[in-house]
């Protein structure tokens, strides 16, 4: 990737939600390596999060913490409100935090469905609130929601998970119609099995049950996901918007 397209992102301003490990963390530092300042919000991890603010200064980029509860109103109106006093924008916002409870539904307890539906669906709902004022003085934002396979065709034991991952697919699709005319795009990933620490606690007769359906036989990197995520923030990708994109390899 040469120059000018590497730094496309220079003087943009991203918050990304459960950015201190996993698939939101891959994301921001691909965007800070795209020229990018990065908030990188999160909820409980200080040492992770730090350690990912570290790792965008060491190579250059300019990163600040963001710790909120996203499920939290007050709390997530005060993080971009953060953003906004140190850096005086927010251009694009990666709705990525994200937690299961699994269980098969007549046992799921009726905290295991509110509190992922909260974190997953509220939560994004909430950020996107608040963050999408700025872009709309400006007259430009990106929006990419992570969303999974799991809210296209469902998971058996995940029926929260896999609601709250379809509900967002539809709040994607509604906000790009409602804030196109302010030059903002709003598009979904749809990651299949990627390596990651939620990932790595399936047991392993899941997982080779798992890659014997993926075509390309292996499991996705966060970095493959965090590559079209910097894609979908430039200008490059400025008439794409209410879509929703596999990164499964495939599977079926």
């Amino acid at each position: 990737m040469n120059e000018h397209t590497e730094k496309e992102l220079q003087g943009k301003v991203s918050l990304v939600t459960g950015a201190s490990r996993g698939l939101g963390r891959a994301i921001a530092l691909r965007l800070a390596a795209m020229g990018s300042k990065v908030a990188v919000n999160y909820v409980s991890n200080d040492a992770e999060a730090a350690k990912a603010v570290g790792e965008i200064e060491a190579a250059g980029g300019q990163a600040m913490l963001a710790k909120a509860n996203v499920a939290d109103a007050g709390a997530v109106k005060a993080m971009t409100q953060s953003v906004i006093d140190r850096w005086g924008r927010i251009d694009i916002l990666v709705n990525n935090a994200g937690i299961t409870r699994d269980a098969l539904l007549m046992r799921m307890s009726d905290e295991a469905w509110d509190d992922v539906l909260n974190t997953n669906l509220r939560g994004a709902y909430l950020c996107t609130k608040f963050a999408m004022r700025s872009m709309m003085a400006q007259f430009w934002g990106r929006v990419v929601n992570i969303s999974s396979v799991g809210g296209l065709v469902g998971n058996v034991g995940q029926a929260n998970y896999s609601a709250a991952k379809g509900g967002l697919i539809a709040f994607t699709k509604s906000l790009a119609r409602e804030l196109g005319s302010r030059n903002i795009t709003a598009n979904v990933i749809a990651p299949g099995f990627i390596t990651t620490e939620m990932t790595a606690r399936l047991p392993k007769e899941r997982q080779d049950e798992i890659l014997a359906r993926i075509p390309l036989k292996r499991f996705g990197r966060p970095q493959d996901v965090a590559e079209l995520a910097g894609f979908l923030a430039t200008e490059r990708a400025s008439y794409i918007t209410a879509q929703v994109i596999c990164v499964d390899g495939g599977v079926m």
